[in-house]
């Protein structure tokens, strides 16, 4: 296992696991913790081994949002202050879209503003079933922007719209119902449960997972014809691949013995 201060990370079986490491600070989120998960999150990205990144919270939460530290800076900060610090919150979340391989949020205990975003941010997100989103920014007149382009695309602006002007949390299973998580699971089993969920990537093409992902984001703003020609490029360049040609090989192996 390698560590900094604020993110553990270890890779088992394929699996990079990126725990945040501040949990007498519920997780919550400052400089120091988004410096280290970006870097995390690129040496996981850079380990050709690996097919799944799980990200996780040390202790009882995932993560709190921005601690008092952060939010005494953001009150004090100038205007160009303000945005060089939402940039970097701005462009942890990209990266979790531009990492090749899929990242999973394993959420127990609370997820709320940012740190809500980061669980949103991930591929799929994997709840125990007493964890508890929410964005309750408004009430401090504060409005989780960035995370909104998250939000637009996963479920509808009635829902979306409710979440950041109500500012009220949501349980594990009205998330589920919402679209905002994948699945629940029940705390006994929360850990086990994530550990088989991550592994199932473990067992499939690496370069299928990383071209799937890239073409699934990249073709969300495109038109449909854009996004067929798009997959017309991913499709050939797919066959092209080590893993396809041997996949393709065992399958006519199998249908023909």
């Amino acid at each position: 296992m390698t560590a900094t201060q604020t993110v553990l990370s270890e890779v088992r079986d394929a699996v990079a696991f990126l725990t945040l490491n501040r949990p007498e600070k519920r997780n919550a989120l400052n400089d120091e913790l988004i410096a280290d998960l970006k870097t995390a999150l690129t040496s996981a990205d850079k380990n050709e081994l690996v097919h799944c990144i799980v990200l996780r919270g040390a202790g009882a939460e995932f993560c709190s949002g921005a601690d008092l530290s952060a939010l005494q800076k953001i009150s004090q900060a100038s205007v160009s202050e303000n945005i060089a610090d939402a940039q970097s919150l701005a462009e942890l979340f990209l990266l979790m879209r531009q990492v090749r391989v899929p990242v999973v949020a394993a959420v127990r205990g609370r997820a709320l503003a940012g740190g809500c975003g980061l669980a949103l941010a991930c591929d799929i997100v994997l709840a125990e079933s007493s964890a508890r989103f929410g964005f309750p920014e408004v009430k401090l007149g504060f409005v989780p922007a960035m995370v909104m382009a998250i939000l637009r695309r996963s479920v509808s602006e009635k829902v979306v719209f409710e979440l950041i002007t109500t500012g009220r949390e949501v349980t594990a299973e009205e998330a589920n119902r919402l679209g905002l998580v994948n699945h629940v699971f029940d705390a006994q089993n929360f850990e086990p449960e994530v550990e088989k969920f991550a592994r199932r990537f473990q067992k499939l093409s690496r370069s299928a997972l990383t071209l799937s992902k890239s073409l699934f984001y990249s073709s969300e703003a495109m038109a449909f014809e854009d996004a067929l020609a798009a997959g017309v490029d991913v499709n050939a360049t797919a066959r092209m691949t080590e893993d396809c040609r041997a996949g393709i090989a065992q399958f006519l192996n199998k249908a023909t013995n």
